[in-house]
């Protein structure tokens, strides 16, 4: 099977997280990208990277989310470090989904957090059908506070925007497809008619 974030995170969204109120993908809401975001039924935030390669596990860690820079320092001054962050702004837990093949024990050291949960995916038979399995727990985040009623609402429209979007995506590839076939058949009617 060819691993793509948008399977991993559909499936993920019907069997992992299956019970949550909203599950967007490719969501900044936080103030930082989320592969896939999910709001859970006590209001809390999950954060899911989606990585397809090994490559894109170890390079997530330089990503701006795992790092605050302090803000206040003047020009002349030496900029101080960043502070390295278990979790992600607003975040209660965060997990990476990856396939289970691209998995190697020692990849957990590559890992943005120690306190990230690491999630496997793989396929049995029927291709509608993962297996998800669970390596590591995430830890959480003892600060992370329930979203509000408001949030939740813009996460929800959000969620809603992209359905709609991606109907009206699927509807454009379906007419194409219509207007190619008729193509086609009128092409096949021509050449049986010529003389």
């Amino acid at each position: 099977m060819a691993w793509t974030e948008g399977t991993i995170g559909a499936a993920l969204a019907r069997q992992t997280f299956k019970r949550g109120l909203v599950v967007v993908p490719n969501c900044t809401w936080t103030g930082h990208e989320c592969d896939l975001l999910v709001v859970t039924e006590k209001l809390m935030l999950v954060d899911v990277e989606v990585k397809i390669s090994r490559a894109d596990l170890k390079a997530d860690a330089r990503k701006d989310k795992w790092w605050k820079r302090t803000a206040s320092w003047r020009v002349g001054e030496t900029r101080p470090d960043p502070v390295h962050r278990d979790w992600p702004p607003k975040v209660w837990k965060h997990y990476v989904a990856m396939p289970r093949a691209i998995w190697k024990p020692e990849l957990i050291d590559a890992l943005a957090s120690p306190a990230s949960g690491v999630i496997l995916l793989g396929t049995v038979r029927d291709p509608d059908q993962f297996v998800v399995e669970l390596i590591r727990r995430a830890k959480a985040n003892p600060e992370a506070k329930p979203i509000g009623a408001g949030s939740v609402a813009d996460i929800a429209r959000l969620a809603s925007l992209r359905m709609w979007d991606s109907f009206r995506v699927v509807e454009s590839m379906n007419m194409a497809e219509r207007g190619r076939r008729e193509a086609a058949a009128l092409a096949d009617t021509a050449s049986i008619t010529k003389p």
